[in-house]
């Protein structure tokens, strides 16, 4: 049993606010629990009228019923809430759903009603879902606690809905209805006051009945205990998340690769990083969950997907999406295509996808053959219903694949619906268009991955000796990095110019001047770079052209090489995040990053670079020398570690240049410290 029972199974329920008068919130909420049962109490305070069953306070409804209720609906004002609940807890009800507006979301007397409800609930320890929402559907126990029009009519199944917004909850449930799925619970947040997404997440995964999650995030305030209950959930049940906020950079952009690692593109990681499958709209979100629900593949790093499709075009619609997302549509082997071409007709395509012409009996015998190739782990189909040429629903239930089954059937539109639904009873997840069956295909292949990934286990490194608090830098910052075996240019700090020709004789060849001043983080807007120095005039002129400063850094310049750039920072709510960028514009104008949360396994460090849209230029493209896989896994594995220290606010390495042989040198550095007064805390807002 979880602290949640009371609010998702409770024996009895009162409704604060409860009304006969229709239209009212108190009514509309009453008839959707009429059909709860258990015991549900009408409360009002205002128009008492015992006989009809309105009771002015739940004391006396729980005296009149015999039962003390589990669970308190709130219909009423924001101004009175947090009292009603106080008295409500004081008789024994042990949660609340709080409905009204009118708190923090508000502003003004709307915070100072929302710490009002907060007290209730620390000096209490009811529980409270809300306020702000619309409510919560529990189906299989006949319980709708929400005032939207038809709610009630919503079947139980397998899916569970947990969503920042009671309007979502409400909207993903009837796309599932819709799609033919039911619902196992769906709620909404509101404002989470306190029942939070992990709250619930942690509830589902102590309930058999679930078989696939819907997560929908609009803020991830609890940072890494929502990554934690994701991780614990998708041991058992597949999660599913769509994070909103694409456009919203916030005050991220404090440093570069800060600016890199906007709140939206974090949570996703941070997610994807715990297990869930992502998803970028409500669309994939309910296929995802549709096809999750009923079939979940075997843990595989790369699933190869076989297609057989009864029309061409649909066919190749669904291949290149699949493909353009990554996903592995393998050649058959030739024993495969053998058998093949004696089921079907001269001209059709046999080696993936499988074009069978038009529908035929020998569509159950095809499709069988395909999922029982080697390189096959999950079977794809796409036809048009035409019910002279073959029974289609009949043919692929009848199939006995090797692999799970997934169908993309087309058709008139009552006649498809009925054929989705009894396929999908059947166990086969069924879609309505090749872009839906590419979104549940791309889930099942994703969740696989997911669950190959290792356990976050930093590799262990040895910690350097950092700074004292406050400005770094970059000679210091590079120090550290050496520490940690990441290569830097061989260098010297210089008083004064006399000190920086004598570098420039001892380092011999081209070098760079700088500027060293830990005050300046961007030396080159100031003119605090100069390069490609050979002669001691030229570096009379370049330091003729350089601001005024204490000190200098001259180290020698590094071969030409395309550039990368790595950086950890601490992010407020989920802790250290490890970024890697393509160099120059491309990570900030493209959005061309990876991101990963710290700790994070070598495995985890290794894949960031396969992210990138310029890879290529990074993996030997035009004969250039690829990078050392090994040397960068070690140096985003290096600041991974560096993060660990609770004194670093941040680490950049802009740019990391990949020499001629591979190897990485990190050519500038910046190091910030965190204020001694800021370490210690949580950095889970």
């Amino acid at each position: 049993m979880t602290s949640l029972e009371p609010l998702f199974a409770p024996r009895a329920i009162a409704v604060l606010g409860a009304s006969a008068t229709p239209g009212k919130l108190g009514a509309a909420m009453a008839d959707s629990l009429a059909s709860f049962p258990g015991p549900v109490m009408k409360v009002n305070s205002g128009r008492p009228e015992p006989d009809r069953g309105f009771f002015p306070t739940v004391g006396e409804a729980a005296a009149a019923h015999g039962i003390t209720p589990d669970l308190v609906v709130s219909c009423i004002p924001a101004a009175v809430t947090a009292d009603a609940l106080r008295e409500a807890a004081a008789v024994g009800a042990r949660a609340a759903l709080v409905c009204a507006g009118g708190f923090a979301e508000a502003g003004g007397d709307g915070v100072l009603h929302q710490q009002a409800l907060t007290d209730v609930v620390a000096d209490t320890g009811i529980r409270v879902l809300g306020p702000n929402t619309s409510g919560f559907l529990v189906p299989h126990r006949r319980l709708t606690a929400s005032f939207v029009p038809g709610a009630p009519d919503l079947e139980a199944g397998p899916v569970a809905v947990v969503a920042a917004s009671g309007g979502v909850n409400h909207a993903l449930a009837f796309a599932l209805a819709e799609a033919g799925v039911g619902l196992r619970l769906g709620v909404g947040l509101g404002n989470s006051l306190d029942v939070t997404q992990a709250d619930v997440l942690d509830h589902l995964a102590e309930d058999d009945g679930v078989r696939a999650v819907a997560l929908h995030v609009e803020t991830a305030a609890e940072g890494r205990r929502l990554t934690e209950a994701v991780r614990r959930l998708t041991d058992r049940v597949p999660v599913v998340a769509l994070v909103v906020g694409r456009s919203d950079i916030g005050d991220f952009a404090r440093s570069h690769t800060g600016a890199l690692a906007t709140s939206w593109r974090v949570t996703r990681t941070a997610l994807r990083q715990a297990g869930a499958v992502l998803v970028d709209d409500e669309r994939d979100l309910v296929d995802a969950v549709t096809a999750l629900s009923r079939v979940r593949l075997p843990a595989h790093p790369r699933a190869g997907v076989g297609l057989v499709t009864a029309q061409a075009g649909p066919g190749l619609l669904l291949t290149d999406d699949l493909r353009s997302h990554g996903i592995q549509v393998p050649p058959l082997v030739e024993r495969t295509v053998k058998e093949l071409r004696e089921l079907l007709p001269a001209l059709t395509y046999l080696n993936n996808p499988v074009d069978t012409g038009r529908p035929s009996p020998t569509i159950t015998q095809i499709v069988e053959r395909v999922s029982e190739d080697p390189g096959i782990d999950v079977t794809a189909v796409y036809g048009l219903l035409e019910p002279t040429a073959v029974d289609l629903p009949a043919a692929l239930t009848a199939a006995r694949t090797a692999t799970p089954l997934v169908a993309v059937v087309g058709g008139p539109v009552e006649q498809a619906r009925r054929t989705r639904r009894e396929l999908g009873e059947a166990g086969i997840p069924c879609a309505a268009t090749p872009a839906s069956g590419s979104a549940m295909v791309r889930a099942l292949v994703e969740d696989a991955a997911a669950r190959t990934r290792p356990e976050a286990v930093l590799t262990a490194s040895d910690a350097p000796t950092l700074p004292p608090p406050g400005p770094v830098d970059e000679h210091t910052a590079k120090g550290v990095l050496a520490d940690l075996g990441i290569h830097t240019p061989v260098r010297r700090v210089c008083a004064d110019p006399a000190a920086a020709h004598a570098a420039l004789d001892e380092l011999g060849g081209s070098v760079v001047v700088k500027i060293l001043d830990a005050d300046i983080l961007h030396k080159t807007e100031v003119g605090g770079v100069q390069v490609g120095i050979r002669t001691h005039k030229e570096l009379d002129e370049a330091l003729a052209r350089m601001p005024a400063s204490s000190a200098l850094l001259v180290e020698q310049m590094a071969p030409a090489g395309p550039e990368l750039i790595v950086g950890v920072r601490r992010d407020p709510v989920f802790g250290p995040v490890l970024a890697l960028g393509a160099g120059g514009t491309a990570a900030e104008i493209l959005g061309d990053v990876s991101l990963r949360l710290a700790p994070l396994s070598s495995n985890e460090a290794h894949a960031m670079l396969d992210e990138l849209a310029t890879r290529q230029l990074f993996l030997g493209a035009r004969g250039a020398t690829p990078v050392d896989r090994a040397r960068l896994t070690h140096v985003l594995l290096a600041l991974a570690s560096l993060a660990a220290d609770d004194a670093v606010a941040e680490c950049e390495i802009n740019p990391l240049r990949v020499l001629p042989d591979g190897d990485v040198v990190a050519l500038d550095a910046v190091l910030l410290l965190r204020d001694p007064r800021d370490q210690g805390g949580s950095d889970d807002a």
